[in-house]
């Protein structure tokens, strides 16, 4: 892969260029500090921005304009990293070699048109429009039980720490749902548009002076924005003793949350030792929960455990039968106490390094994972990928141990399922 970055004043240009797809994506990404009250708006405002346009005056209008340029995709997220929520619209068209002439720069005319002509009369989003995203938020806000790990997390979350953005339930909540109206929902695009540090990423096969232009010739963002805060979140102080909650679900089966602390780590710590720490811990099927807990105890029926760096947050996730509930979290935490003590191998160190290069050549095989890496680099300061890779082959058992005595069982939570198999 070929990377170039362009500072291109309002915005930040980033090319990817690849000749492992035929297509070309583009990632157009919008980050603010996130406050909870407004997260709810950004969903609706994502989902409103794709039903209709100026040009396009109906969501099927816009479906057919995609469809005529050869069924190029578009789709929203809304996403928190760390003290921020990103704001991206995904957008994949062939490359014109396998289309005709010109259908690129149609198809980036198309995502402009839908990102920055939006279907607006007297500083007022059009009525059916957002009563139609404004019901897809309420479905997805009361459908947020249906993925019991992900609430699970969530509860977790707000237990460890209610005051912080960890906590913060990113389908938004009903009670700011109701407070959206085509004005202010308007006030929301402005300055999402005025306001918010915008990256362009691209990525596919292409002239990059030629992409360039086109860019520069679609997007026109009006300011020069920068960063306004870390994204890393402020590091959650230890409790003394650790956290037990829970809650009962309609499910038959229980899942078990917990959330461990990560306190005074260093760049190089976060970078290296601690994702080693946690391959060995439970990043996959050779980790020590997997093969513990899950095989030789039978105690659950999945297990893992993943970094979130910006958080400073170690969380430990299972699904479980709820009467296995104290064995399972004893022995989870012998598990890390065990790890703590360096009761492991160089062969678990070998396995979980093997595992890391694998995750890292795998990046080239999806447009959308190429993206995320760049973006993690520029958000996290990391270092291209080869440099990463030479230093994380040199991370020894020593190293790893320092890191995860810097890691703290803090909040236990269980959502405890309470429907019987026969019910």
């Amino acid at each position: 892969m070929d990377y170039i970055k362009k500072d291109l004043g309002s915005y930040n240009l980033h090319m990817i260029n690849t000749e492992k797809f035929k297509t070309i994506t583009v990632k157009v990404v919008f980050h603010t500090p996130i406050i909870k009250e407004e997260i709810t708006k950004r969903n609706v405002l994502a989902d409103t921005l794709l039903q209709s346009s100026k040009k396009y005056s109906t969501k099927r209008d816009l479906i057919i304009a995609a469809e005529e340029l050869y069924a190029a995709d578009i789709s929203n997220s809304n996403q928190r990293l760390g003290n921020y929520i990103l704001t991206s619209f995904n957008f994949q068209v062939l490359m014109d070699k396998y289309t005709e002439e010109g259908n690129l720069d149609k198809a980036l005319a198309f995502l402009s048109e839908i990102l920055l002509n939006p279907d607006i009369e007297d500083k007022k989003f059009k009525k059916d429009k957002l009563e139609i995203a404004k019901n897809n938020a309420l479905i997805a806000i009361n459908s947020v039980k249906e993925n019991a790990t992900g609430y699970c997390l969530n509860q977790m979350a707000e237990v460890y720490d209610k005051t912080s953005p960890i906590a913060y339930q990113m389908v938004g909540y009903l009670e700011d749902l109701d407070m959206i109206t085509e004005s202010n929902l308007y006030d929301t695009y402005y300055k999402m548009i005025n306001n918010d540090y915008v990256d362009i990423f691209v990525v596919g096969n292409f002239n990059k002076k030629e992409m360039l232009s086109l860019i520069k010739k679609h997007f026109k963002f009006k300011r020069i924005k920068k960063k306004k805060a870390s994204y890393y979140l402020k590091e959650h102080k230890p409790r003394k003793k650790r956290l037990f909650a829970g809650e009962e679900i309609d499910n038959t089966q229980s899942k078990l949350g917990i959330a461990c602390s990560l306190n005074k780590l260093t760049d190089y710590e976060r970078n290296y030792p601690l994702v080693l720490a946690n391959l060995i811990l439970g990043g996959g099927v050779d980790s020590k929960l997997f093969k513990d807990v899950r095989e030789k105890h039978s105690l659950c029926y999945t297990i893992r455990s993943f970094v979130n760096k910006l958080d400073s947050l170690l969380v430990i996730t299972a699904g479980i039968d709820r009467n296995n509930y104290p064995k399972t979290v004893n022995l989870i935490t012998r598990n890390l106490n065990d790890l703590k003590k360096g009761k492991f191998t160089d062969k678990d160190i070998a396995v979980a390094k093997e595992f890391y290069y694998t995750s890292i050549a795998e990046i080239e095989e999806d447009e959308y994972r190429i993206i995320s890496e760049f973006l993690m680099e520029e958000i996290l300061g990391l270092a291209p990928i080869v440099e990463r890779l030479k230093k994380m082959s040199k991370v020894n058992k020593h190293e790893i141990v320092r890191v995860l005595k810097k890691v703290t069982m803090d909040t236990v939570f269980l959502l405890e399922g309470v429907k019987h198999e026969e019910d």
